[in-house]
């Protein structure tokens, strides 16, 4: 019991104000032990970055595959960035919660780690229940769950961070840029190949070689999830923004 104590103790940990349930969700305790391991977070969150890298595309193993294969092989090298973005959100979030840990945290990683956990958290879940039958039929059940409550705990992972940011308002504009340019990217203006979202059941390669087909309605639907997320995460960070100032309980830098 004296270690569970521990883990869930407040002494040492930014102080938790009192927010309202919908910026500030988890029990005090869960975010003081998700603070005290943020290490252990934080490689848990590497090695789904790698993971989620290699289901995208990068194969440095086996080594009977092409290092690049999949989604990634059928994308322009010049958009290859906008393709993987659960793993650009677990490097976020790796990288928001290590930086703490070393005591120079940054407000601009702290936003883009909070809409990276937010929007990829729950766009994931929404798009793996929404088209169950496709993903289930191209997945093994087990990776079908892992992915389905891997993105879940993002989610969780993404309100830890009220408690050692302050979402000053030009970082919220930097992550509503870069999270709406993906939208862009992802749905209505590719500039490069095709449309770059995750790929859903019934999408296959162009005879080009290039890009991929983009069925409706299945194609609209996870535009439709991506874009909501993207406006949710813009409010709840500001609205946490708003709380921790009326409150006068900004995280100390």
């Amino acid at each position: 019991m004296s270690l569970l104590a521990d883990l869930t103790a407040d002494d040492g940990l930014p102080e938790r104000p009192d927010l309202p349930w919908y910026v500030a969700p988890l029990p005090r305790a869960v975010e003081n032990v998700g603070l005290r391991i943020a290490w252990v977070v934080v490689a848990i969150n590497l090695v789904g970055t790698a993971f989620g890298f290699w289901y995208y595309g990068v194969h440095p193993l086996p080594l009977s595959d092409p290092l690049i294969t999949w989604q990634l092989a059928g994308t322009p090298p010049s958009m290859w960035v906008f393709v993987p973005d659960s793993p650009v959100a677990t490097l976020f979030i790796a990288l928001a919660l290590g930086l703490w840990a070393l005591g120079r945290s940054n407000e601009y990683v702290n936003a883009l780690a909070f809409f990276g956990c937010w929007k990829l958290g729950l766009w994931t879940p929404f798009v793996l229940l929404a088209f169950a039958d496709g993903f289930t039929a191209a997945n093994p059940l087990p990776m079908y769950l892992f992915l389905l409550f891997s993105h879940l705990a993002m989610t969780v992972e993404g309100f830890l961070l009220y408690r050692i940011s302050g979402f000053p308002v030009r970082a919220v504009a930097v992550a509503v840029a870069w999270y709406g340019l993906n939208d862009v990217v992802d749905y209505f203006v590719p500039v490069a190949g095709t449309p770059h979202h995750t790929l859903m059941p019934g999408q296959v390669l162009l005879d080009s070689g290039v890009g991929f087909t983009h069925p409706s309605p299945t194609h609209e639907i996870a535009a439709a999830g991506a874009v909501v997320l993207t406006l949710t995460a813009t409010f709840l960070a500001l609205a946490t923004r708003v709380k921790l100032l009326e409150a006068d309980t900004l995280p100390s830098r």
